[in-house]
C-alpha cells in the first residue's frame, strides 16, 4: 500500500471448503478454558488482510498495525521507506472453539495473499510488504512450519513460498484512519481493484467460514 492519495492502478474436515487446498496437518489445541487467542500475520497492505479475516466466522477483532521492528519506528511515514525491518501486519483475535489457528493459515495462504511474491504484493513493493508470519510461541512456529511443508509437498503454488517465519516481538497498532479502511471507504479505487476481490474469493472458496451477518 503506497502512501495516501495513491492511485489505484479447517483443521476442519472437507466440508470445510470447496478449494481442494490443502488443511493443515497440525493445529494448536483447543484451549481448555475457551479463551481467545491472536495471531499476528503480514501479507502486504494490511487494508486488504484486514478486510478478509473481518469477514471470518470465529474471528473477534481484526487490528491493522506494524510488526517486525520496533516500537521508535511504528510509524505509517517511516514503515513506507522500507528502512524499519516492520512489515503491515494484522493482529487477529479470535475464539479457538470456533476456527483454529491453522484454518485462519489456510484462509491466510489461500485467499489473503500471494505468499510467493518476495518482499511486495500486487502494486505494492517493498520488505514492508513481505509476507511473513509472527509467531508468539513455538507451537504456533511448528503448525506454521509444517503447514508450509505440506503446500510445498502439494504443489500448490507454482513457485516456491517465500513467507518468512518471525518471532513476534511486538505489535504496534497502525494509526486510526487504516482502522477498518476497505470498509469505510469501499468505493477507493485500490480497495476496489486489490481488496475487494480477494473479499469475494473468500465468499467463494470458504463460504461456510464467512461470518454471518452481524456476528462476531
Amino acid at each position: 500500500m503506497a502512501p495516501q492519495g495513491k492511485s489505484s492502478r479447517e483443521t476442519a474436515g472437507s466440508t470445510y471448503d470447496s478449494s481442494g487446498f490443502p488443511d493443515p496437518a497440525e493445529d494448536l489445541p483447543t484451549p481448555a478454558d475457551g479463551a481467545p487467542r491472536t495471531a499476528v500475520l503480514a501479507g502486504g497492505c494490511f487494508w486488504c488482510v484486514e478486510a478478509v479475516f473481518e469477514q471470518v466466522e470465529g474471528v473477534l477483532d481484526v487490528v491493522s498495525g506494524y510488526a517486525g521492528g520496533d516500537a521508535r519506528t511504528a510509524r505509517y511515514e517511516l514503515v513506507s521507506t522500507g528502512t524499519t525491518n516492520h512489515a503491515e501486519a494484522v493482529r487477529i483475535t479470535y475464539d479457538p472453539r470456533r476456527i483454529t489457528y491453522g484454518q485462519l493459515l489456510k484462509i491466510f495462504f489461500a485467499v489473503a495473499h500471494d505468499p510467493t511474491q518476495l518482499n511486495r504484493q500486487g502494486p505494492d513493493v517493498g520488505p514492508q510488504y513481505r509476507s511473513a508470519i509472527f509467531y508468539a510461541t513455538d507451537e504456533e512456529r511448528r503448525v506454521a512450519e509444517s503447514y508450509i511443508r505440506r503446500l510445498e509437498q502439494a504443489r500448490v503454488f507454482d513457485r516456491p513460498i517465500v513467507t518468512r517465519l518471525e518471532p513476534l516481538k511486538g505489535f504496534y497498532p497502525a494509526e486510526s484512519y487504516h482502522q477498518d479502511y476497505a470498509r469505510r471507504n469501499p468505493s477507493n479505487p485500490y480497495i476496489v481493484t486489490n481488496s475487494a476481490p480477494k473479499v469475494r474469493k473468500l465468499e467463494e472458496t470458504f463460504p461456510a467460514c464467512v461470518r454471518r451477518s452481524g456476528r462476531r
